[in-house]
């Protein structure tokens, strides 16, 4: 079948693709420019589009999925040191009262649409009465699961909890340390951002260190926030002109249907996100040797990237910070009785390693470049979906490289 006359012809594809000229910080990437780079670190996605228990659900009312990040692969004895921000909480990560309690991380982090929650959360669990029961079936061990959301309702029909525990024991299985898939994946399947086909993205970033070692800073981010107007790539403002442009189009051809049709999706788009604006879940994943608190404050620097794309924070939105890193590893379920190592009332020291705090600001300025570079690969990889309320549109790469043209 032929292709309109107007028919994108660039490939999905991440922004330095795209525009290689472009500048996204003095760091390099690592090898895949994604979470997947830090040593150790698995991921899995699933989109889901169907459901056993709907079997007769309409034609693309299902767009959802899980995205599955395992920090290391013995998560469940061996913990990370981790840290959390909340730039705005209008949203959900279980788990992160006992985070923020002992700064350690030691559960597989999930990330799907906030009706999924609940069956990812007993989805962790599942698996680990599966590996780690005894062999009555019991369990002696503690475990807070990780999950976090953000909401899929405009693309998805969240009444049909198309998600499920099995999802959740698939993923961990799963996660590999391969490339990350973006775009409509895991958990942004069915997302949105800045009124664009949102979903998932990652990148990552080599920063030197002294005698010859590099420590590499990765993030993984799930969009669904953000105004057209305010979409910006490297500081061009290129939804406000992309949105000014189809007001124009729309104008001057009042009795063509499509000008016509995509101004009312926008507007349908635009009622709705004003009313309930967001939000964006981002993992930061690194290799240095970073203590909790310094994992706090690389979790902060995730505004930063996410502000040069065009987010601010709504009220209504909830974006969530979690940055955990691989570089210690700290025994746990150690005071059980199939597991007893240590008395839990004899204090005894451990050896940790750490950066210097003086010496911190290239991981900090990496975490920020990471995340912006991911909210631009998850657009740039999505593609238009016809979901449960509307068609949205990805972003049009054609459009994006004529427009930056003048900024490169």
């Amino acid at each position: 079948m032929s292709q309109p006359a107007n028919a994108p012809t660039t490939p999905r594809q991440r922004l330095r693709d795209l525009l290689p000229t472009v500048y996204l910080g003095r760091w390099k990437t690592g090898a895949k420019n994604g979470l997947t780079d830090i040593p150790g670190v698995l991921v899995s996605t699933q989109s889901i589009h169907d459901s056993p228990k709907y079997p007769n659900a309409p034609a693309n009312s299902i767009n959802t999925g899980v995205t599955t990040i395992l920090p290391r692969k013995d998560w469940f004895h061996k913990a990370c040191f981790a840290g959390i921000f909340r730039f705005n909480g209008s949203g959900e990560m279980t788990g992160s009262h006992w985070i923020e309690e002992t700064g350690l991380l030691h559960s597989p982090i999930v990330i799907t649409g906030s009706f999924g929650v609940g069956n990812a959360y007993n989805g962790i669990y599942e698996y680990a009465i599966r590996e780690y029961s005894d062999d009555k079936g019991g369990v002696d061990w503690f475990l807070t699961p990780v999950v976090a959301e953000t909401f899929d309702g405009f693309l998805h029909d969240v009444a049909k909890f198309a998600v499920t525990a099995e999802h959740v024991i698939k993923g961990i299985d799963e996660a590999s340390s391969e490339p990350v898939k973006e775009g409509n994946t895991g958990g942004g399947t069915g997302m949105l951002c800045h009124w664009f086909k949102g979903g998932t993205g990652t990148s990552s970033r080599v920063v030197p260190a002294e005698n010859g070692k590099s420590y590499t800073v990765a993030a993984l981010v799930q969009t669904n926030y953000g105004a057209m107007r305010d979409f910006r790539i490297a500081g061009a403002p290129i939804g406000r002109m992309i949105s000014e442009e189809k007001e124009r189009e729309a104008q001057l051809k009042p009795n063509d249907p499509g000008p016509q049709k995509q101004q009312e999706v926008l507007f349908k788009v635009a009622e709705a996100k004003e009313k309930k604006d967001g939000s964006i879940i981002i993992i930061l994943g690194t290799d240095a040797p970073l203590h909790p608190t310094q994992l706090q404050r690389l979790a902060k620097r995730a505004t930063v990237g996410l502000s040069r794309v065009g987010g601010w924070g709504a009220n209504p939105s909830g974006d969530i910070f979690l940055a955990f890193s691989t570089a210690n590893e700290l025994d746990v379920q150690t005071v059980t009785a199939a597991n007893k190592k240590v008395d839990p009332w004899v204090p005894r020291e451990v050896g940790i390693d750490m950066i210097d705090d003086q010496t911190i600001n290239a991981l900090f300025e990496a975490s920020a470049d990471a995340v912006e570079e991911s909210i631009y690969n998850a657009l740039c990889m999505a593609e238009t979906i016809k979901g449960f309320s509307a068609t949205i549109e990805a972003l049009d790469l054609d459009k994006v490289k004529e427009l930056m043209g003048k900024y490169l």
